[in-house]
């Protein structure tokens, strides 16, 4: 294999790569031999027909495709590792010569990591967070925990209100005509949650109990059916229970019943305590954003599209492997929020920008402030892995190859740069 490197406009490259004429001879043999049991001629038994034959008849280029197949990946890859390119993209392949005889010529054009040119990143301005726990937000907590130990109780003896929990038949139509997915029996819902679409849960409040009720509303223009969006329609309802959650009192029992506490006195300083926890995490988080993000303001560096589009599809591919850890599929998701691929792609495109950036300019921050990590804490933050997944930390070791612990590495830097933004932030 020989190899040109071009260098092109806004970080592109392009990698001309010739692989020589014996090579690809083997690729069109091996063309032939995986598609000759595939093929018949009269007067030939099937596998049988001479490669020489088929390329009389057909032409040599009926094996070309399958034999460029087979090269380009290992040939890329040698050429990947011979050219001393940070490449950051997949390659835009495109063959300049295949013929029999001769050399294989391709070009594959891919994206370069981008030089980031550092502004002011040390003294940067953060806002002064407090942690400090209000009485108000201690009763907030104990209400919440409050509800989730709420007994239900059913009520007979009056009319549908706000905040009841209610089992219910409804029909939805159209101009009259019932339409598809618009009915459910026996449906719980609570009144005032907005799980249904503006409008309905409001007009159930004063049903009665085995009452029908109309309630007229109109769908929303953004609806995902769009032979709903906009239009008016009427649902007949039929309220079958009425529930209200009865709230548990506020006393010792209450706290040693669901803490490991004995008062509730006790109950709360731990409520207290816990917030405040949180309140430190949370502000040490909201530095740590707004020192990156002024950093990435006053950076600059030219970003190639290419490696945008590759991060959007890794973006992309990340959030289905979440959808489908839900159970479902991307084909679903995108009929039940009437989203596209593309749609998504574009709206994903200014996070993978930003994700980008952050990522150039703390990289090039610990370059410029001498930031590396040292074979010790890598094997300490392999140390806390193993413990994390219950394993031995050699085990786990044997599983990482180098590019992984490279990898690690290169994150922990990153991290600490983060560490280094905010320690040398001013408050303010």
């Amino acid at each position: 294999m020989s190899l040109q490197v071009e260098k092109m406009e806004k970080n592109m490259a392009k990698l001309t790569i010739e692989v020589s004429a014996e090579e690809l001879e083997k690729a069109l043999q091996g063309a032939y031999m995986k598609q000759k049991n595939k093929i018949s001629l009269p007067g030939f038994r099937k596998g049988k027909v001479p490669r020489q034959m088929l390329e009389k008849m057909y032409g040599p280029e009926i094996f070309y495709d399958d034999a460029a197949n087979a090269l380009i990946p290992g040939a890329y890859a040698d050429a990947y590792d011979a050219c001393e390119l940070d490449i950051v993209s997949q390659p835009v392949i495109d063959v300049v010569q295949i013929e029999k005889g001769k050399p294989f010529i391709f070009t594959a054009e891919v994206a370069t990591k981008p030089e980031v040119t550092l502004g002011e990143y040390k003294g940067l301005k953060v806002d002064k967070v407090s942690n400090r726990v209000t009485a108000k937000e201690v009763d907030a907590k104990l209400e919440e925990e409050q509800k989730k130990n709420a007994r239900t109780v059913a009520v007979e003896d009056r009319a549908v209100q706000d905040g009841d929990d209610v089992v219910l038949d409804f029909e939805g139509f159209v101009d009259g005509v019932a339409f598809e997915g618009g009915k459910g029996e026996n449906y719980p819902l609570t009144i005032g949650s907005g799980s249904f679409i503006p409008g309905f849960e409001e007009q159930l409040i004063g049903a009665e109990a085995e009452k029908e009720v109309e309630v007229n509303v109109t769908f929303p223009e953004d609806y995902h059916a769009a032979d709903l969006a906009g239009k008016p329609a009427v649902f007949k309802c039929t309220v079958h229970e009425i529930k209200v959650k009865e709230l548990p009192e506020l006393d010792d029992e209450f706290a040693s019943e669901v803490s490991e506490f004995d008062t509730l006195e006790e109950y709360k300083a731990d409520i207290k305590a816990k917030l405040k926890e949180q309140k430190t995490a949370d502000g040490k988080r909201q530095k740590e954003d707004q020192a990156v993000e002024k950093a990435v303001e006053n950076a600059s560096m030219e970003i190639p599209d290419a490696m945008i589009d590759t991060q959007v599809n890794q973006m992309a591919q990340e959030f289905a492997q979440r959808i489908q850890a839900q159970g479902l599929t991307m084909e679903q998701y995108f009929q039940f929020t009437g989203m596209t691929a593309d749609k998504m792609k574009e709206e994903l495109r200014p996070q993978a920008v930003k994700r980008i950036q952050t990522r150039l300019v703390l990289e090039a921050i610990a370059k410029a402030e001498g930031i590396t990590i040292s074979d010790e804490k890598l094997d300490e933050e392999i140390a806390k892995m193993a413990e994390t997944y219950k394993m031995e930390v050699e085990k786990l070791k044997e599983y990482m190859g180098e590019s992984e612990k490279k990898q690690m590495k290169e994150d922990m830097a990153v991290q600490e740069a983060v560490t280094f933004l905010v320690e040398n932030a001013v408050e303010e």
